[in-house]
């Protein structure tokens, strides 16, 4: 079994040797990650706007109807 502990020293003490090499490969391992966070949360974003057009497509047809059918009752 991996020891955690053994292996949590090993990364304390490379991160005080060389932390500007311990960043960089932080930051690479990273990267990817926040590449599919931002390119996710894009096609949420475009996903809720389209489904608010929707809703408002809806609405404004429903509102339509509603008042064709006040005048035709009058």
């Amino acid at each position: 079994m991996i020891d955690v502990r053994a292996w949590a020293e090993y990364v304390v003490e490379w991160a005080a040797k060389d932390p500007y090499g311990f960043l960089m490969t932080v930051i690479l391992a990273l990267t990817p990650l926040f590449i599919a966070s931002a390119l996710l949360s894009w096609k949420l974003a475009k996903m809720i706007e389209a489904r608010d057009r929707e809703q408002k497509k809806k609405q404004k047809r429903q509102e339509n109807i509603a008042k064709a059918k006040r005048a035709k009752k009058d």
